[in-house]
């Protein structure tokens, strides 16, 4: 059938009958077959299997026998009869040597010469004799450039029986004939040699008839000696030797080996088919098969239809090429038939067969050469029975037994041959293949180079369809093309599998081509198709078509199961499609037909989704809508999910099958249905719940999972499905979960936040007491388990992968919020226990907390006179120490959290989001004061040295403790600097009280002050300065600055670091005032005047409540005076730092250091210059001599808190940027003013205050913008407005992380070296009266710069308002 038939039918007939609820049978197109009986096909199978047990090679046995002596006579009467047999042959040049031969003959000549020659027979002396003989006449130039020239065969071999004759000859009398059998049998050696030297080169497959004839030449000279290696043959047999006899035929089917393949292939028995051989036998004879071939010959001589002809070829080229070979079969078969029955060669001429009638004539069957043919041809058996190693010239056997009168188109038969062979030969290969696939003893094949191993067809069964298609003049492509048709045929009808299928196209390709000289069952699919025939081809493509067909359907079948969990394997189907059918080159495929094969495939595959997804629907989802729950709906989404993930593992290697994705068609339905069951579902659920009441909401965790699977399911949708939107709105629908989540949390922050501190006992984490901590060691396990606590619930969140940025943002704001109230109770409950720990009576306060009034005025007494001003170190509890590292770890915890959280892009996503300016609700709810209780002057003394130990107390109007100063020893104008922050809702009254710490009684009240906090005063959110009045005496300055409260996830992380910060500074200073009495004990006047005085004298007893009056001195102190008088100092800072040592961790060690430093420089400042004011100050102005004591204390101290190693130089205190602090160089300024006159200095503060006024208002015209001046308020009564402050405020949003807090002592750093100060200046001259005029009128001035600078801050954030930064898309922890 042709292509374009086979490609008319169209696959949609083919897909409707695909879409059957049977199971529909293959049933490819085929071509209608001749109607072939089973009993003929079998006697037609008989007969060859029959003829090839005639003529296989005769056995033959050994048997004990006299032989006579024979007399000794030559095989051939003269050397020309010999080498007539070269004559008779037309072709002269195939009898010819090739070109270099005879170098290669030379070569050969003289190994046997010199005994290199491994064949036994040559190693004889007068062999080598003879040979020396020849070998001498061989190299002879002129005989050598003639045998060149001309290469005959009968030139070289008479020469060498020439010089072979005349050689045997010497030595032997005249009648003594026995050197001519010798001379025979040299000659026979010397034409052996010729055939090694042809095989070895590969020249005698060129040149068959020229190596046929030598063999028969060679076989008549040996005609008395068989074995020319064996003595006594040379020498003739010995009396009573053995001989071998030839086996006659038995003519029974147990020796019949093929005839057995037949009878097994056809179910009958040995005695039938023994019964039609012995019936048939004299008609199925030598003679009958030998007039076949002939009449095939004479058929293909005449180009008779009973032959192919040309016209049944694609080309002319290939029919001449296959007429060839079929000549050269045709003459071996032919010469075989006659060596196995030589009698046939009677009926024509003897002239026409000269190489068998010495055969004929021999009497003796033994000396017959056939046998030696038929041996030659059972090695060949693996490959044909009726390859033949002699040409023979046939052409006079075609023309000389047939009748010129019998006409070749007639109807007669032939014996051997069918009337139609194709048809004969593919109904007995049908028969053959499919007993031999029912064989269950059947083994493989032995693989060879060329064909695998493959179990298809037996052994004897090969080599029996072999002798079919030999003797049936079957090409092997018809062969090939039939075993295909047979195969695809029974593919069809489904009684073989596709399995045998491929194994039957790998053996077909895995045969050899028929280039090779080689016989083969059949010819290889990779072979030359232009040589195939016409009918081959044809049957071929109509085979590849109707296997195309049914394989599709084969396919369609095996893909609707493709979403079962065990679907059946496409694979075999596809290899076979691919690389069987569709890479043939022969077969072709129409593009429509494919994709109308597509289209169905996947509305098949989508029918077949929908179908297992209301089956899965109806398995997780109950009928009752009131037993729905969100289980239900994560286990719909499994399954699908589950399904989706294993279809797309299976065709991960190859997504598409036939244009069709079958994951595509799986999500494309199922998906979107999943989608819409699932959002009714969930609506369904949250409905009911909330109509039955708050004690059936859905679980929190069910909520979780449902939006996790929910996610999975829509990423797959969006690979799969691109460009279309999800059905189910996830985070709309589930947004509530997380938001009851976030409360749940917040409400169990403080309890989480008191278990883990009710479970510490703030000690390092070593393993034993003796072991020195390391730096990660030195905190406690509480802020480790809050901040688990704080990552577990952010985690929480982040894991769910919430897909909508303005969501997740406020989820993180909402935690932010929530971490820093735990922050805020953690630090409140520390500090409450780190206060207590550190305001605890010492063993000498307890003894005299027990005493009574006039014991303790005793007491002060006797201290007094006995001058006992010595302060033992404070004995530190580890634990104190610990909890400050807590806090500074909790600091570097809240960084990375911040950093992880990406605090910045969320609130970037939020304003992204959030509506214009206009449109925002303005009012603000809550408002943060933050009040900053910065120093107090001329308090009232409450102790008897004249001097008091204040403390302040911040209240509301309803008394309640809102904030507490640490404690400043002996001192009346003490600086505190400490802030608090407030949050109200509205206006608020608050009152500083400042008190008189007293370690014996209760403690004494300095003086009260009263603010009112109103939020309509601090609109413009600037802080401002207050001081307030005392009601007893003296003054305290408070700075306030306000916020309002935003829910913003960076102000709540600011807030955080603040309040941790806060506390730790707090903390540090609780630690560092512990220390602070015994540095101003050190660095006091008084030690001052000791230092100068040479130590203290009776006079001083008596002038104790004068101690302010110099002291004359006799000799100012050395170096080494200086440096000594700090060594109590060093000797206790020294023991503090190794207690603190132990504990604290590098970081808080380096921070206690700092602060003491500060505090180092406040009391240096305090004992150079009064505080900043502008009223006179008493204290009086250091002497030369006491200023350079000053600043050389100042040098050591400089020193000692550096630390740097002597032998290493690198410094282990407080680094050199922290020491050089803006009040460093301050103090360091003093030097050049302190002893300036009044006038110069004056001079020199109105230069500083005039640069700052220009500085000011420089910036004034670069802002165009109207100052609006505030009622001054510097002290006195008028304080109590408020002075916007020209510093810049440390707002919460400065404060988020420890970045943007560094960063702000950065510009803090920078500013306060920037701009020229005469606050030092105007101190110096609080301590001249004659400045007291000049000291209120700048204080005027600075006022009013103040305001200035107030009113410009105030144009600049309403130009600035309504800013703000657009971000992207919300990155995630």
């Amino acid at each position: 059938m042709s292509t374009s038939s086979t490609q008319s039918r169209g696959i949609d007939r083919r897909i409707n009958s695909l879409q059957s609820n049977g199971h529909t049978a293959r049933d490819g197109s085929r071509s209608r077959k001749r109607v072939i009986t089973h009993n003929d096909a079998y006697l037609y199978a008989l007969r060859v299997a029959y003829l090839t047990y005639l003529l296989q090679p005769r056995a033959r046995r050994i048997q004990q026998a006299p032989a006579p002596q024979p007399s000794v006579q030559r095989s051939s009467t003269s050397i020309n009869d010999l080498m007539k047999d070269f004559s008779l042959i037309r072709d002269n040049k195939s009898t010819r040597f090739p070109h270099g031969f005879m170098s290669e003959l030379e070569k050969r000549l003289t190994g046997v010469l010199m005994g290199r020659e491994r064949k036994p027979e040559y190693q004889d002396a007068a062999i080598k004799r003879t040979f020396a003989a020849f070998f001498n006449a061989f190299t002879e130039q002129s005989f050598k450039k003639r045998m060149e020239k001309d290469r005959r065969v009968e030139d070289l071999v008479l020469i060498f029986f020439s010089n072979a004759t005349k050689e045997l000859q010497k030595g032997k009398a005249p009648g003594d004939d026995s050197w001519k059998l010798m001379a025979d049998r040299h000659l026979a050696l010397f034409v052996r040699l010729i055939s090694f030297v042809l095989r070895d080169h590969d020249w005698a497959r060129d040149r068959p008839e020229l190596a046929g004839r030598l063999t028969t030449l060679e076989s008549k000279l040996l005609a008395h000696d068989q074995d020319l290696s064996s003595t006594p043959s040379r020498n003739g047999p010995l009396p009573g030797a053995q001989i071998e006899t030839i086996v006659p035929l038995s003519y029974e089917v147990k020796d019949m080996s093929l005839v057995q393949v037949v009878a097994r292939i056809f179910g009958l028995t040995n005695t039938q088919v023994q019964s039609d051989i012995n019936k048939y036998k004299p008609v199925w004879t030598e003679k009958a098969a030998l007039q076949d071939l002939k009449s095939y010959q004479t058929y293909l001589n005449l180009n008779s239809k009973k032959t192919l002809r040309s016209d049944d070829f694609h080309f002319d080229e290939a029919y001449d090429m296959w007429r060839k070979g079929e000549a050269q079969d045709l003459s071996q078969m032919i010469l075989a038939i006659i060596q196995s029955n030589p009698e046939l060669a009677k009926s024509t001429s003897g002239s026409h067969f000269p190489q068998l009638q010495r055969q004929m004539s021999s009497p003796d069957p033994v000396d017959m050469n056939y046998p030696d043919v038929l041996r030659r041809m059972s090695d060949h058996s693996e490959r044909s029975s009726y390859v033949v190693d002699q040409p023979f010239d046939m052409s006079t056997l075609s023309s000389g037994s047939q009748s010129p009168d019998t006409s070749v188109d007639d109807d007669t038969g032939f014996t051997f041959i069918p009337p139609d062979p194709r048809a004969y030969f593919r109904f007995i290969v049908g028969q053959a293949f499919m007993h031999d696939q029912n064989d269950q003893g059947l083994q493989p094949s032995e693989a060879t180079a060329d064909v695998p191993g493959v179990k298809l067809l037996s052994k004897p069964t090969m080599e029996f369809l072999n002798e079919l298609g030999l003797r049936w003049r079957i090409p092997p492509v018809s062969r090939m093309t039939l075993l295909l048709d047979i195969v695809a045929e029974k593919f069809f009808d489904q009684e073989i599998s596709l399995d045998t299928l491929d194994t039957v196209f790998n053996f077909l390709k895995g045969q050899p081509s028929e280039t090779k000289k080689n016989h083969n069952f059949a010819s290889s699919l990779l072979s030359d198709r232009a040589q195939w025939t016409l009918a081959d081809t044809a049957l071929y493509q109509n085979t590849l078509s109707s296997l195309h067909e049914a394989l599709m359907r084969d396919l369609y079948n095996a893909m609707q199961q493709c979403y079962e969990s065990k679907p059946p394997s496409i694979g075999p189907i596809m290899y076979v499609l691919e690389h069987h059918v569709c890479d043939d080159p022969s077969f072709s495929k129409s593009q429509e037909d494919m994709d109308a094969f597509s289209g169905a495939l996947h509305e098949g595959l989508q029918q077949k989704a929908h179908e297992i997804y209301r089956s899965y629907l109806e398995q997780h989802v109950p009928q009752d809508q009131h037993s729905w729950e969100f289980f239900h709906v994560i286990e719909l989404g499994k399954a699908v999910t589950a399904l989706a993930q294993k279809v797309q593992k299976r065709y991960k290697k190859n997504p598409e099958v036939m244009g069709v994705n079958p994951l595509t068609a799986l999500v494309e339905t199922i998906l979107p249905l999943y989608a819409e069951d699932a959002r009714d579902i969930v609506t369904r659920i949250l409905e009911i719940a909330q109509t039955e009441g708050e004690g059936q909401e859905v679980p929190i965790e069910d909520g979780f999972q449902l939006y996790r699977e929910l996610v999975d399911i829509r990423h797959v949708h969006g690979e799969a499905l691109p460009g279309v939107p999800f059905p189910f709105p996830v985070e709309a629908t589930l947004a509530d979960f997380v938001w009851r989540w976030i409360r749940l949390t917040e409400s169990a922050i403080n309890d989480w936040v008191d278990q883990a501190i009710k479970q510490d006992d703030f000690r390092v984490r070593t393993d034993s007491p003796q072991q020195i901590p390391t730096e990660e060691q030195r905190h406690s396990v509480s802020v480790m388990d809050i901040f688990s606590s704080f990552n577990q619930s952010i985690d929480r969140v982040v894991q769910l992968n919430w897909d909508d940025d303005l969501q997740y943002a406020k989820f993180m704001t909402a935690l932010a919020k929530i971490v820093g109230a735990g922050i805020a109770r953690y630090c409140d409950v520390v500090e409450q226990r780190f206060s207590k720990e550190m305001d605890r009576l010492s063993p000498e306060q307890e003894v005299a907390a027990s005493q009574t009034k006039q014991e303790k005025w005793l007491q002060k007494a006797k201290d007094t006179w006995n001058n006992r001003e010595k302060i033992e170190p404070f004995q530190f509890f580890p634990e104190s120490f610990v909890k400050l590292n807590n806090i500074d770890f909790a600091a570097q915890q809240l960084d990375k959290l911040e950093h992880e959280v990406n605090v910045d892009a969320c609130a970037a996503v939020i304003q992204k989001h959030a509506p214009p300016v206009t449109q925002r609700q303005k009012k603000i709810n809550n408002y943060v004061f933050t009040i900053k209780i910065v120093e107090a002057e001329d308090l009232k003394a409450c102790d008897m040295n004249g001097s008091s130990d204040p403390y302040v107390v911040l209240g509301d109007e309803y008394q309640k403790r809102l904030a507490k100063t640490r404690i400043i020893y002996r001192n009346l104008n003490p600086r505190w600097d400490e802030s608090v922050d407030i949050t109200t809702q509205g206006p608020l009254n608050i009152v500083a009280t400042v008190w008189d710490w007293d370690a014996m009684g209760d403690h004494d009240c300095v003086g009260r002050a009263s603010l009112k906090l109103d939020p309509s005063h601090f609109g413009d959110f600037m802080p401002r300065e207050y001081w307030l009045d005392l009601d007893s005496q003296g003054r305290i300055l408070l700075r306030v600055s306000m916020e309002g409260e935003r829910d913003d996830i960076q102000f709540y992380f600011g807030k955080a670091f603040r309040t941790l910060k806060r506390t730790e500074r707090d903390m540090t200073r609780t630690i560092t005032d512990k220390l602070s009495a015994y540095i101003h004990h050190c660095l006091s006047r008084r030690a001052l005047r000791n230092l100068t005085s040479k130590g203290i004298t009776m006079s001083t007893v008596s002038n104790y409540f004068n101690r302010n009056r110099l002291q004359p001195t006799t000799q100012a102190p050395t170096e080494p005076d200086i440096a000594r008088a700090l060594e109590p100092l060093f000797a206790y800072f020294n023991d503090n730092f190794a207690i603190m040592n132990q504990t604290l961790t590098s970081t808080a060690m380096i921070m206690v250091m700092t602060r003491l430093w500060k505090e180092v420089l406040v009391t240096i400042e305090t004992l150079l210059v009064p505080p900043l004011s502008d009223k006179p100050s008493h204290q009086r102005q250091l002497n030369q001599q006491e200023l350079d004591i000053v600043f050389k204390w100042l040098q050591h101290l400089f020193d000692f808190f550096h630390a740097v190693d002597e032998e290493t130089g690198e410094a282990n205190g407080v680094p050199l940027d922290v020491l050089r602090s803006p009040k460093y160089f301050d103090i360091t300024t003093l030097n050049f003013f302190y002893f300036e006159p009044t006038d110069a200095l004056i001079r020199t503060s109105e230069r500083m205050a005039s640069a700052t006024a220009a500085r000011q208002q420089q910036q004034r015209n670069r802002l165009s913008a109207p100052a609006s001046l505030v009622s001054p308020a510097f002290g006195g009564a008028a304080g109590l407005t408020g002075l916007p402050s020209t510093r810049r405020p440390k707002s919460i949003m400065l404060s988020r992380n420890l970045g943007t807090m560094r960063k702000a002592k950065e510009e803090k750093w920078k500013e306060a070296q920037a701009d020229p100060n005469d606050d030092m200046i105007l101190r110096i001259l609080r301590m001249r009266p004659e400045a007291e005029r000049y000291l209120k009128d700048r204080s005027r001035q600075k006022e009013r710069l103040a305001a200035a600078a107030a009113a410009e801050m105030i144009v600049r954030q309403s130009l600035m308002a309504g800013g703000g930064r657009m971000m992207g898309n919300l990155p995630r922890r």
